[in-house]
This record gives structure tokens, sequence and C-alpha cells, in this order.
């Protein structure tokens, strides 16, 4: 009766669901159905609604996707007996269902499919599911449509993780289906007779082809499946399931586990003949665009499976070629980028250094390579010409949506790859002269601002791609170029383009021999950059940084001149159109040509640039407290950040120590009167780590009161940045004996403080950011300062600290927690550090058994498996420390792991893989049976909520039941 009533329910709930108007009632059912399907019922009732021959297509729809989502990830919820009753139920659906629904059908058919992965053959019975469907499909002819979806399932199955398999049934399954390749192929074969299957057919051949079994190439080559497959890709019609098959005969070719191209040779002559013979089809108009895209796709897979065989320039390898730069040709890109892989794979081959050493010497080698990159040359010049007409703005770029503009700039991206790897074989100058043609060409019809700029800026763009591979010496084009583009209309778009060309080519500027005599020149395109609109202001301050960057030594005459530009688009007395972060692209700029003054005038230059930051903030403070209180953050760090790039880039410690010194008051007005605002600290801290970077032990007293001041500051307000901030004078004083009192109290009151904010992991994941700093800055004063840090009595309230928050969801946060423990365990490693184990060991092996369960726990699912690397590594670091001690936790931790979640011998397994790693073995050993147990406990929720409670990683005081 019950069951009766739950159908009923799940009915009213599916028809609220997808009919009742009101939103509040239609989430309120999809909540409640969500439930019902991780119920026990829910096998029972879906089973029974779908051989209901009253229920209606929405509840079919439902319950067929139930029943599968209960065989893949629920299974073992039943008892073993009730597995044949549950095959052979489905089986009956799938008899009632084989001619549709079809969605319906495909759940029933991955439900069964999802059952074998389960069950081993022996259990199946009929010798495993291949011989039981042949069976049936010879005993039901009338119901071969269903079962042939099941057919075509049964191998994608085998590689479906959502399934709650155990890694060795899921290998186990794998092999079972190889073994059963033959009774496959010859049932495919058999049905291959009524016509009307043959599209399916097909299409289950494709899907076993993807198991990449060994079968000899000279089988296939005359196997009735790939015949009647590459026979249809004449029809007039293009098949589908035909071209997914050769496909998918293409990459079995080239798969090591089908022994490879070599072994499959007599099958590879059989479908390059066949699939060059399509190449007129390309150029067919009467083709469709998907037709085209089919045969395009076939081409493509062939490049990039038989790339190797292809890179020997032969005659038949030159055919693919021409073929591939055809379908570059064609005019949708999504096509023509097919291709684009296969000419970087190529290029990698043509290029690389450790060529096949079986052409000699080195001598026969280099000629090799020389012969190889001579055939090709011709290919990837056309292939330059037909691809840099791809990246043109559209004449409606000005209306394009957000996503067609997102769209376009990726196949830029795309085709500056493409334009990389035909310099690589080319040479850059090559490819240079080659898009030089194409600009001049452009330019010629671009005489003002109205007429069409497009192509001039697609050549530009293509002429910045290559810029890393053009000779910083070159002198035919690059000159031409430079002086074209002052002649160039000032349109944004193409103004940005121009900009970001003049940076691309900043080394040449330098080196060149008329490079530098461009400068003016380009110094002017830059400044109209800055005033043209926003995004050729960023463009143009990206280019002034990379022309400091790289003429800097020349640029030392310029200085007062590179003032004049720095204050006329940053201080306001120009039209600057860029944001604040592009102006730190300026100032970034001028600290690095101060950077190579000598120190006199670089100080005076430093002096210059600090002042023109400082004014505006002092101004502030000049105000009041109370203003300076209510300035909004940006108004604030839009100057800070300006001084922490010139402290990050003027590489002169004694000068920019002196600016600190001297900038101090204001920094400490800005710290008392606004540390309750996390932004406008984050960006003073960062200015004062570059202080401290930069300048060393040139800071002398100015350390001191920053430090006071910041350990003041952080037991009111709590900011992260204040112990990010430590951390960088840990780094850089921590071996200083004359430091060591003064260091020991800080870190001493940070953690100490610390410690009591996180006293749970409720209060880790609110501050996760305080976390992470906090032990970050405590991984550091192991590594500089172990003689202040591990003697203290904050260590191992730290530790018991670090327990309480591995667990915590925030990646940063848990990564530094793991990685200090393993600094911890790791200490033997330091020589530092060495002198301190008995320390460690006082406060570890106490606490070793609970660490080591707690870090099992966080294997098992306690943490996202994306962390399995770092737990792994902390859980190997503490058993070589602790050897078998450490083993022994190992072995109580899994223990408490009930029988039903893991199997002695995976635990076994997975104890033997600690002990070999902790032996010395290879640590990447260790991980395949971490992520094995891993996968084990965290297969379905059930599992991963036995093996969580048993191992309780948030008591840390667990005492074990006898």
């Amino acid at each position: 009766m019950q069951s009766m009533e739950l159908q009923n329910t799940v009915k009213e709930a599916l028809n609220a669901l997808y009919h009742y108007p009101d939103d509040a009632v239609r989430m309120q059912a999809d909540r409640w159905l969500q439930d019902f399907q991780r119920t026990i019922d829910a096998w029972q009732v879906a089973d029974n609604l779908l051989h209901d021959a009253t229920s209606n297509p929405e509840t079919l729809i439902f319950c067929s996707q139930t029943l599968r989502s209960k065989v893949q990830r629920d299974f073992e919820e039943l008892p073993s007996e009730a597995f044949r009753q549950l095959r052979d139920s489905l089986n009956n659906l799938l008899k009632k269902f084989h001619k549709g629904p079809a969605i319906v059908r495909t759940q029933i058919s991955i439900a069964v499919a999802a059952l074998a992965v389960h069950v081993p053959a022996e259990d199946w019975g009929d010798g495993g599911i291949v011989n039981w469907l042949r069976d049936g499909m010879n005993a039901h002819p009338e119901y071969i449509p269903g079962f042939l979806e099941l057919l075509t399932v049964l191998p994608e199955e085998a590689f479906n993780y959502k399934i709650a398999a155990r890694p060795e049934r899921r290998r186990q399954f794998e092999k079972e289906l190889t073994s059963q390749m033959e009774i496959a192929l010859n049932i495919l074969t058999a049905c291959l007779s009524i016509s009307e299957l043959k599209e399916q057919v097909l299409e289950a051949f494709a899907s076993w082809l993807r198991l990449k079994h060994g079968i000899p190439g000279s089988v296939l080559a005359t196997h009735p499946l790939v015949l009647t497959a590459l026979s249809s890709l004449n029809c007039d019609i293009l098949s589908e399931a035909s071209v997914n098959v050769v496909s998918e005969l293409i990459h079995y070719t080239a798969s090591g586990s089908s022994g490879g191209v070599s072994v499959q040779m007599p099958l590879i002559q059989v479908i390059v003949p066949q699939v060059m013979s399509l190449q007129a089809q390309l150029r067919d108009s009467s083709k469709d665009d998907e037709d085209v895209k089919a045969i395009a796709r076939l081409f493509a897979d062939m490049g990039d499976s038989y790339v190797e065989l292809i890179a020997t320039g032969s005659n038949e390898a030159m055919m693919i070629v021409n073929a591939l730069l055809e379908v570059a040709s064609l005019p949708e890109f999504d096509i023509a980028s097919m291709t684009f892989n296969f000419w970087h794979n190529l290029q990698v081959i043509l290029t690389k250094r450790d060529f096949d050493i079986s052409f000699g010497d080195e001598a026969s080698i280099e000629a090799e390579r020389n012969r190889r990159l001579q055939v090709f040359r011709q290919s990837y010049e056309s292939l330059v010409s037909l691809v840099s007409s791809r990246v043109q703005y559209p004449d409606d770029y000005q209306n394009l949506s957000y996503e067609d503009l997102k769209e376009f700039k990726q196949t830029r991206y795309a085709v500056a790859d493409v334009l990389t790897d035909a310099a690589s074989v080319l040479g850059g100058d090559t490819t240079l002269q080659i898009l030089y043609m194409k600009l001049v060409e452009a330019v010629s019809s671009c005489r003002n601002e109205q007429s069409e700029w497009r192509p001039a800026e697609a050549a530009l763009f293509c002429i910045r791609a290559i810029s890393n591979y053009v000779s910083v010496v070159e002198a035919n084009v690059m000159p031409q170029v430079m002086d074209l583009l002052s002649k160039l209309p000032h349109q944004p778009q193409l103004l940005q383009t121009v900009c970001l060309i003049v940076g691309a080519y900043s080394k040449w500027l330098d080196a060149a021999p008329s490079g530098f005599s461009k400068l003016p020149l380009v110094i002017d395109i830059l400044m109209s950059g800055m005033r043209t609109s926003e995004d050729s202001a960023a463009a143009a301050a990206l280019a002034f940084r990379h022309i400091c960057d790289d003429c800097r030594k020349k640029l030392c005459a310029y200085c007062k001149q590179l003032f004049h530009i720095y204050y006329t688009a940053v201080n306001g007395e120009g039209s600057f159109k860029g944001s604040a972060e592009d102006s730190l692209h300026l100032v970034e700029a001028l600290s690095m040509v101060i950077t190579e003054l000598p120190p006199e005038p670089a100080k005076d230059a430093l002096e210059e640039l600090c002042s023109s930051v400082v004014t505006p903030l002092q101004e502030v403070i000049n105000q009041g407290p109370e203003v300076l209180e209510k300035k909004h953050a940006r108004e604030l760090t839009v100057y800070i950040d300006r001084f922490a790039y010139v402290f990050r880039y003027v590489n002169h410690p004694g000068a920019v120590a002196d600016a600190v010194h001297r900038l101090w008051p204001i920094f400490k007005a800005i710290f008392d009167l606004r540390a309750w605002d996390m932004r406008t600290m984050e960006s003073l801290c960062r200015a004062c780590k570059y202080a401290v970077r930069t300048s060393g032990r040139f800071m002398g007293i100015t350390i001191g009161a920053m430090l006071e001041e910041i350990q003041g500051l952080y037991q009111q307000h709590h900011q992260p940045c204040f112990l990010y901030l430590s951390s960088e004078v840990i780094k850089i004083f921590g071996s200083d004996p004359s430091c060591a009192s003064y260091l020991k109290n800080m870190i001493e009151a940070l953690f100490k403080h610390t410690t009591c904010l996180l006293t749970s992991i409720k209060e880790f994941t609110r501050r996760p950011d305080i976390g992470d700093d906090c032990f970050l800055l405590a991984s550091r004063c192991i590594r500089y300062c172990p003689q202040l840090f591990i003697p203290s009595s904050i260590f191992p309230a730290l530790v018991d600290c670090a327990m309480i928050g591995i667990t915590v969801q925030h990646r940063e946060a848990s990564n530094s927690i793991l990685t200090f423990l393993s600094d911890i365990f790791d200490l033997a490693k330091s020589s530092k550090g060495e002198q301190f184990l008995s320390i460690r060991d006082s406060v570890i092996i106490p606490r070793g058994a609970t660490i080591t369960r707690i870090l099992v726990a966080a294997l098992t699912g306690a943490l996202p498996s994306s962390r399995l690397e770092t737990v792994a590594y902390a859980l190997l670091a503490l058993t070589r420390a602790y050897g078998m001690q450490a083993l022994e936790w190992a072995k109580e931790s899994v223990s408490l792991i009930p029988l039903a979640a893991v199997k002695e011998v995976e635990r076994i397994r997975f104890l033997q893989a600690l002990s070999d790693a902790a032996s010395g073995a290879d640590v990447n050993v260790l991980m395949i049976p971490v992520e094995e147990l891993s996968d084990v406990c965290r297969r379905n929720r059930t599992v991963q909520e036995i093996v969580q409670g048993a191992l309780k990683p948030l008591e840390l005081n667990l005492v074990p039941v006898p």
C-alpha cells in the first residue's frame, strides 16, 4: 500500500513540477523528487511506474532516469539476490520500449550496461552480457533495435565514472568487453542485413572501436563493418555513422594499445585512399555545411593521427597536406580550424632537436631536418596567407554581442598560434616578409579614418603575433613597418593594435641599427593612443612599459622627457583615457629606467617620482582624520598601488629605504585610521612588502616601526594582509640575530591571537584568508627562523590549530595548512631544522594517530579529490619521518573504515604502497593506490558518509573502540 501511495505522490510531484504555475511549488516539488531519488523505495516505485501502462511520458522519463541513476550509484543498497530480478525487469523494459520513447530506451540501456559494470561475467550468467545479448537478439529478433542501443552504450559505460564500481572491477569489466569484442562484431555484422538498422549498427561499431582493443589491421581491413562504413562515405547522403566509424578507425590505427601505425598499416592503406577520394567534395557547392564539416573532420583526424608519417615528406604525405590546406582555406572558421592542431604538431616534429637517431651522425640528422623543412616550406607559406585574413574585424563589429566578440577574440588567438607555428618552420623574418606584403596592400586603401582600416589592422595583428620570432636586428622590413605606423589613421581599434605592435617589437627598437632612431616617432603614436580610447590607452601604457624595460639603458639620458610623458598621462595634465591599472604600467616603466641610473641621480629621480605620488595622499591627510576615514578606498589605493610598483621596480635598495623612511609618517597615518578597511590595508601592505623585499637590511629602524604597527593593529582588526607582510619580513630578517628578540615576540603575538580566532572548522570556513596567511607565515618561520619558532610555546598550539583546519574546503587555506604540516614532518631535510627534531617529536608523536586519521579522512572524502596530491604528500612526509610508528597510525586509521566500504585487500594495497614510498620508492608509486582508495570511498554518497562517519575528521580526541 505504501508503494502505491508513493507512486501517486511521485506522479503528483511531477505534475506540479511541469504544470503548476507557482515557482515556489515547482521548486518544492523538484526538491522532493531529488530527495526521493536517494531513497531505497525509489527502486521499486520507479520500476513499477515504468511497467505501468498508464504512466505519462513525463513519468516514464523521470523513472527511467531514476532507475539508471540508482543502478549507477546505489547498486550496493540491494541484496545480492536482487540482481537477477533487476536484470530481468530491465530486460523486459528494454523490450517494452524498443520503439521508444527514445530517451526512455536510452536510459534503460545505460542502466543495463551499468549493471554489467557492477556484476562480474560469471555472476551475470550466460557467459557474460554480450553472449546474453546475442541470445536475446536471436530469441527475439523483433526487439533488435533496443538491444542494439544497449550494445552501443555498453563500451561507453566502461569509462563512465558516475558508476560506483571499484577500480579493480572497472578494469575487469573492460577486459571482459575486450575478450567479447569478436562476438560483438559478429552480432553487428549479422545486423547489417537489416538495411534500416545500418546507421545504428555503424554507431555501435564506432562505440566498440573506442575500446582500442588490438584487432590486427589485416583483419579489420577486410571486415564487412569497415567496408560498409567506407563505402557509405560515397553515398549521395553522407552517413554520419560511417564518418564516426572511419574517424574511430583512424584514431584506432594510431593508438598504442592497437599496436600503432606499423602494425595497422594494412588498415591504413585501405582508409587513406577512401578519405582522399572525398577531397573534391570539399569544394562541392551542393554539399551542405554539415557534410563538408564531416569530411573535413576525417582529413583533420588523418593529419593528427598520422603526423609522424606525414612529417617524412613523402609524395603520399604531401597529398594529405594539400588536402589539409584546402580544409584550412574553407570560409567557415570552425571547419578550417580543425587543421590547426595538425600544423602545430607537424611544426613540433620538424623543428625538434632530438631527431630520430636512425638517420646516423649529427651531419646526417641536420641534413634530414633541413630537407624536411624545405619540403614543407611552401605549405607553411600558403598557410600564413590563408589564415592571416581570418583575423579581420567584421563589418558589423560595433554591433557584436559580448559572446560574439569573445568568439572573435578566440579566433584571433587561435590564428596567432598558427602563425607562430609557421614562423617556427619558416623563420620569423620570412613570415614577416609575407605579412608585410599584405600590410602594404592594406595600407594603400587606408588613407583616412573613414576608409577601410580593417585589413591594415588585421595585417598588423599578425605581424605582432610573430614578434618573438623576428630577428631583433632585422633591417629590411621592420624599419618600413615602423614608418608606416605613423601614416595610419587614429581609428581606435587600429590605434590599439599599432600601440601593441610597438610594445611587441621593443627589443627590436633597442637592438636594430635603425631601431632607436624610430623612438620619437613611436612615442608620438603612444601619446595619441593614451588620448584616444580606453583600449588604446591600455595598449599604449603597456607598450611604454615594454620600451622602457628593453631600452632602459639608452633611455637613461632622457629621464626628463620620460617624466614629462608620465606627468602628462598620469597626473591629469593630459587627457589620459586609461584606467588606474594602466597608469601602473607607466610607473613601472619609469621605475625600470631609474634602476639603470647611477646612485645619486637615481635617488633624485626616485624622490621626484615619490613626490608626485605622495602629494594627493598628503593633501587628504592634511584635511584631518575625519576626511581620511571617510574617503572611498579607491581614492587612496590608486596612489598607494603606485608606491608598490615604485618599490618593486626601482632596484636601488638604499634609495628605496630612504624613501620609505621619509614616507613612513604618511603610511602610519593611513594604517592608524584605515586599519578597518581591508582594501586599503591590502594595498598598503603590498607596498610595504615590496619595500622590504627591495631594501632588505637597509630598512633600519623603519622596519621596527612597521612591525610594531601591524602587530598592534592585528589584535584589533584581524587583517590577513598583516600576516602576509610579516611573512615577507621573516624571509628577509629571520636569520638576523640582531632581530631575533623582536621577531620572536612578533610571531608569538600574531600566532597566539590567530589560534584564539581559529578554534573550530566553522571559524576556518568563516576566515579562510587568515588561515591561509597564518600557515604561510608558519611555513616561512620553519624555513627561515626555526630557532625562534619551534622551541616557542606557540608551536604546539599552532599544530593543534592546523589539525582543526586541515579539512577546510577553501583551497588555498587547506593547501597552506597541509604544506605547513609537511614542512614540520620534513624538518630533518633542513640543516637549520635538524637540531629541533626532539622538540618536534615531542609535539607530533602524541598527536600522530589523530593527524594520520584526519589525513586519511581528507584522502577519502573530507576534501575534494583535486587535493589528493597535497594530502598524499603530507601523509608520505609523516610516514618517512616516523617510519613503522606512522604505518601503525595509518593501519589504525584505515581499520576504522567498515569492510562494507573498503575491502581488506584494498586496505592492504594502500598500506603497502605507503610503506614502499616511505622506504624510498618513487612518490608516484603511492598515487595510484591513494587514488583508488579515494575512488572506492567516494563511489557514492552512502559510502562517503559511512567512511567520514567512521573517521570523524573533526573530532581531535577520538578514542578507538576496542
